[in-house]
């Protein structure tokens, strides 16, 4: 199956020029007597780097030979982390890079989905949401509310993200890991 430029959704995977991409950002704009055109930030899932790219609207891409496997995250070793398969228990080693943001929601046996290009790991599919610990951020001040402003916070993962003033450490927080925005506190 092939998509086009109007398909160009956040998280869609592509195939450009040979290798596999996924959409970051998209805008479609339309000059007065020119073609309309795409303008894209896509992440090359092999390398990690980021590339923006204007596509002309329409243009065609095909699905990338993507696999995908559940996995466990099971730990972190210098700048690599250490996944195994659930079936064989083999282990695969991802970098930093080949995670993109991932990495900042990555909790150790949690399960995640790899995924394969051509037979080999290049990323990591993670859960749309996970709760994570908050462990720094300032106190709340009395009489805060929930429509009040927001304060950054260091997540048990190392992230940090905006929440609102009345969350204090030691809270547990669910995070879109799509957006890596606060989305609500548990418990």
């Amino acid at each position: 199956m092939a998509y086009t430029t109007s398909d160009f959704r956040r998280g869609l995977k592509i195939e450009w020029e040979g290798k596999p991409y996924e959409v970051l950002e998209y805008q479609h704009s339309k000059v007065a007597k020119g073609q309309a055109t795409v303008r894209t930030k896509l992440r090359d899932l092999t390398t990690g780097r980021v590339l923006e790219v204007n596509f002309r609207s329409g243009e065609r891409f095909e699905r990338p030979d993507l696999e995908e496997k559940e996995m466990q995250y099971l730990y972190q070793e210098g700048d690599r982390y250490v996944f195994m398969d659930l079936e064989d228990y083999d282990q695969v080693y991802l970098d930093k890079d080949q995670l993109g943001e991932a990495w900042k929601f990555l909790q150790e046996n949690v399960n995640v989905f790899v995924l394969y290009y051509k037979g080999k790991p290049i990323g990591v599919e993670l859960p749309n949401t996970v709760e994570l610990k908050v462990v720094e951020t300032e106190p709340g001040v009395r009489g805060d509310t929930v429509s009040g402003g927001s304060k950054p916070a260091k997540l048990e993962t190392g992230a940090v993200v905006q929440v609102p003033l009345f969350i204090n450490e030691g809270d547990l927080i669910k995070v879109d890991t799509r957006t890596g925005e606060y989305v609500e506190r548990v418990g």
